[in-house]
């Protein structure tokens, strides 16, 4: 029983063995499958945030190139990368799943389902009025023309004719971005006149760079003067100290005579109402003499009319204005004596009547 198993697999090892040196002997390499790639190709969803279809297809071709896989691994792994709507729409298409669809079936079907509605001259002209945003850097600004380039490209299964139309598409991507560019990095852009874009765009960052080192620069140089003219101004701690006591005599100084002015004007605005006010209060006195208004009895007309004296010569002087006499020692002032004499008159009128 162990001889006759030994025989049969000895048998069957000749018989492998044969095999492969009838393969070898033909040519037929061993082709091996990287599979691992199926991870650099994104997921597509079908929806507008996603990445385009064309380069959603590009990557799955890409891959396959690389992989070394065939036709029906291409397909298989773009079925399995679908989600959202686009999976609904694999789903819902019977022309995908039938035996003899090939990759060029799946592409068909999937561009004929979301070709863009916008027409050929609305891509063309958003590529031609394209200008840099504010904010948007030089490469950012190639990038969204690429994408605009890339949507009036036409496609087509020729070779030979789909290398026209990316030329044609090229050169209409290096105008809209040499005309697109603002500011001294566009300027130089349009001076060097360029040929490709990627030449286009090294000039581009080139001129941005030397402008953010130019200004860099001046305010380097700018500080470094404004640190310099204050410490050339900064004292010593000794002429601080002297400048500082010089001030608070300065200061000293200036608040004596501020105060002075101060005390000045008080007492020249305290004279001018003093007048304003006796101005006043003449012009609103009332005479008794004629019951005039604006002066006095003592300087009415009429009384200097009915004494005989002459207009403006002195008057009654009041009480105020009477001269005071200088009296003896002992004598004594006169409302004293007026006094005593009333209370005489009153006592010796009194005494007669008794």
């Amino acid at each position: 029983m162990a001889e006759a198993k030994l025989h049969t697999d000895l048998l069957e090892a000749r018989a492998e063995l044969q095999r492969l040196r009838d393969s070898m002997s033909v040519g037929a390499p061993t082709i091996h499958k990287d599979m691992s790639l199926v991870t650099l190709i994104p997921k597509w969803t079908g929806s507008d945030s996603a990445v385009t279809l064309e380069e959603f297809l590009a990557s799955v071709e890409s891959a396959a190139r690389i992989g070394r896989w065939v036709d029906s691994d291409m397909r298989e792994i773009a079925t399995l990368k679908l989600a959202g709507s686009a999976k609904v729409f694999y789903q819902g298409c019977n022309e995908l799943h039938e035996n003899d669809a090939t990759w060029e079936t799946f592409k068909s079907a999937f561009r004929r389902r979301y070709e863009d509605v916008h027409t050929d001259q609305f891509h063309f002209t958003r590529l031609q009025t394209a200008r840099q945003a504010k904010g948007e850097s030089p490469q950012e600004f190639a990038d969204r023309c690429r994408g605009l380039a890339q949507k009036v490209m036409a496609r087509t299964n020729d070779p030979q004719a789909q290398r026209v139309h990316r030329e044609n598409a090229d050169r209409m991507l290096l105008a809209s971005f040499v005309s697109g560019l603002t500011g001294t990095p566009g300027r130089q852009v349009r001076y060097a006149n360029p040929q490709t874009l990627e030449q286009a765009l090294k000039i581009a960052l080139s001129v941005q760079e030397a402008e953010k080192q130019e200004r860099f620069n001046e305010s380097f140089y700018t500080k470094f003067d404004e640190s310099v003219r204050l410490s050339s101004r900064s004292p010593s701690p000794a002429h601080a100290g002297s400048r500082h006591q010089r001030h608070s005599a300065d200061g000293r100084e200036v608040n004596h005579t501020r105060s002075q002015q101060s005390r000045i004007q008080g007492s020249i605005a305290k004279s001018e109402n003093r007048g304003t006010r006796n101005a006043r209060t003449k012009d609103e006195s009332r005479c008794f003499e004629c019951n005039g208004w604006g002066h006095f009895a003592r300087e009415c007309p009429t009384r200097y009319k009915r004494e005989g004296k002459p207009i403006g010569s002195p008057g009654k002087r009041g009480p105020r204005e009477r001269p005071k006499r200088p009296r003896s020692p002992g004598s004594k002032p006169p409302h004293a004596n007026e006094r005593e004499a009333r209370k005489e008159a009153t006592s010796s009128g009194n005494a007669s009547r008794v």
